[in-house]
């Protein structure tokens, strides 16, 4: 009997074993869940975010900050100095960041459309009639869009057009919360 014990025991204390194992790599699955990030990228570039990585420099960089709504900033500006030269401050500031992201735009066209004209002339050479053909048509598209930016640049520095509407949309907040000023110190008021 004593030697079906000591089976027993080293059986038991195997499981012991096991389950102290399962116990620790349960609770390095926990950490790590909690203090790593799984399957992270190479270079932080995800395979969605490479592909859409254009987008990101593109037209839509460009759009992304017209669509914005600076109404609220206009209203929170306000209320934190409500001096005239600071609106038009900060409406210059804003109109050099549209200036900026226009740059940044052109730029990229400029840079992406260099890039195509060396691939179509190398798979020119090489014969890659249909490959070709993709090219011209990505480099139209963008021809494209560095077209329509040319033309908010030139909108914008003439103050109407889409990039007209930062200007009104800041400005709009900035009077509500001048409105908002008055309204609560004196309009409040009893006397």
């Amino acid at each position: 009997m004593g030697l079906f014990s000591f089976f027993n025991r080293k059986n038991g204390s195997v499981n012991h074993v096991d389950s102290a194992d399962s116990s620790a790599q349960k609770l390095s699955e926990t950490s790590q869940g909690v203090f790593l990030e799984k399957d992270k990228p190479l270079n932080g570039i995800s395979a969605e975010s490479y592909s859409s990585s254009s987008s990101e420099h593109g037209i839509n960089l460009l759009f992304q900050f017209l669509e914005k709504n600076y109404e609220k900033k206009g209203y929170d500006d306000a209320l934190m100095n409500p001096d005239n030269t600071h609106l038009e401050q900060n409406i210059a500031a804003l109109k050099n960041e549209l200036e900026r992201t226009i740059r940044k735009v052109k730029t990229f066209y400029e840079d992406f459309i260099r890039e195509i004209n060396f691939h179509i002339s190398s798979r020119t050479r090489s014969g890659m009639i249909d490959t070709v053909e993709e090219l011209n048509a990505k480099k139209e598209t963008a021809e494209s869009h560095i077209r329509q930016v040319l033309e908010i640049e030139k909108e914008a520095n003439e103050s109407k057009g889409v990039a007209q509407g930062i200007v009104l949309s800041y400005t709009r907040g900035f009077r509500n919360g001048l409105a908002a000023i008055s309204h609560h110190s004196i309009m409040n008021r009893n006397f």
